[in-house]
């Protein structure tokens, strides 16, 4: 976190026509937070076709990321911390424009943060708890959250909650690559680059509508495993090679010991099937050593860019810079918007 007088925490609410739900969400968002000087809210709206970015101008929203078009929440995540870093942002909150989360619950969410104890904190919502979810979606929930938690060395019992904050340090680590939701990736690379992430219990607001994101269980199941296995692979690919050139040279070995057996014997005619087994299982193993090598390299490689990255967004984001950015997105909104406020459209 950068040494400067003042803490300013911005809340970001990505919107897909929300106008009926974001009053819910603004009423309940504290105005004071002991310990963070300044408050900002930042509506991203990811291609609204409503009055969601009327209504957020008539309740005070002073900043907006606006999309042309849906991108979806990984994009609207991503874009929103970068507008929000450009202002100064030290701490960055994200919660959902459907009223899904409890808005009063920011301050417990920061908490840690404030405290140096996370630098990412993230809401549980006692998905077992949860009346509209069926058992089935229950167990997948907790299944899923193990499955991340195994990738990542992490304890956050529910990984798909989207109601977090993260601190500029966390931030400035994290490199969003997924297309359909940060949620899982962000923890696997928080526990894999050692960044310190923890949880808080929260209890969620009724149901307001389904999700937008996926149109069943089954597809966000698929979605998720996706993001999941590519978040794995990226810092853990060189045990899957580790793992496959050990099992294909165990089994490889014996059906070419066991040739080796009958052809000592002298009774090796009749076996040199097995041989082409052994002979093959060990050409994969080669094959799985070769690739653990190729994935140690490129891991090494990736290591280097994102440290060269995360200086980069140090001078990107740096208390120079963003003042240039307010004083510029500030011109702009003088001469343009009968809101005075920062409006970045994508």
């Amino acid at each position: 976190m950068r040494n400067k007088q003042l803490m300013r925490l911005f809340i970001q609410i990505p919107c897909l026509n929300e106008e009926e739900t974001l009053p819910l969400v603004l009423q309940k968002i504290p105005e004071h937070i002991p310990g963070v000087d300044s408050i900002e809210l930042l509506i991203i709206d990811d291609g609204c076709s409503d009055r969601t970015v009327e209504v957020a101008r008539r309740l005070g929203v002073r900043h907006f990321v606006r999309h042309t078009k849906s991108m979806g929440l990984a994009r609207s995540f991503r874009d929103g911390v970068d507008y929000a870093l450009k202002h100064g942002a030290d701490i960055v909150v994200n919660t959902d424009g459907d009223n899904q989360y409890p808005s009063e619950k920011i301050a417990d969410l920061v908490g840690p943060i404030l405290r140096e104890q996370a630098d990412i904190v993230v809401g549980d919502r006692q998905t077992s708890d949860i009346n509209e979810f069926s058992p089935f979606k229950k167990a997948m929930q907790r299944f899923g959250s193990w499955v991340v938690n195994q990738a990542a060395g992490t304890n956050i019992p529910d990984a798909a909650s989207g109601f977090r904050a993260y601190s500029r340090n966390a931030l400035l680590q994290l490199n969003i690559v997924t297309e359909f939701s940060y949620c899982m990736e962000t923890i696997i690379q928080a526990g894999n680059k050692n960044i310190a992430i923890t949880s808080i219990a929260i209890s969620t607001n009724p149901k307001t509508r389904e999700s937008r994101l996926f149109t069943n269980i089954f597809e966000h199941m698929a979605k998720s495993s996706g993001a999941i296995i590519r978040s794995f692979l990226m810092f853990k690919a060189q045990v899957v090679f580790i793992w496959s050139t050990l099992i294909f040279g165990a089994l490889g070995m014996i059906p070419f010991i066991r040739y080796l057996y009958f052809l000592i014997g002298g009774r090796s005619s009749g076996h040199i099937q097995s041989l082409l087994a052994g002979i093959t299982l060990l050409v994969c193993s080669i094959i799985s050593l070769a690739l653990l090598i190729i994935s140690e390299v490129q891991r090494i490689q990736r290591k280097l860019l994102e440290d060269q990255l995360q200086r980069t967004k140090e001078i990107m984001y740096s208390t120079p810079l963003n003042d240039m950015w307010i004083s510029r997105q500030s011109r702009e909104a003088d001469s343009d918007s009968p809101a005075k406020g920062s409006d970045k459209t994508l």
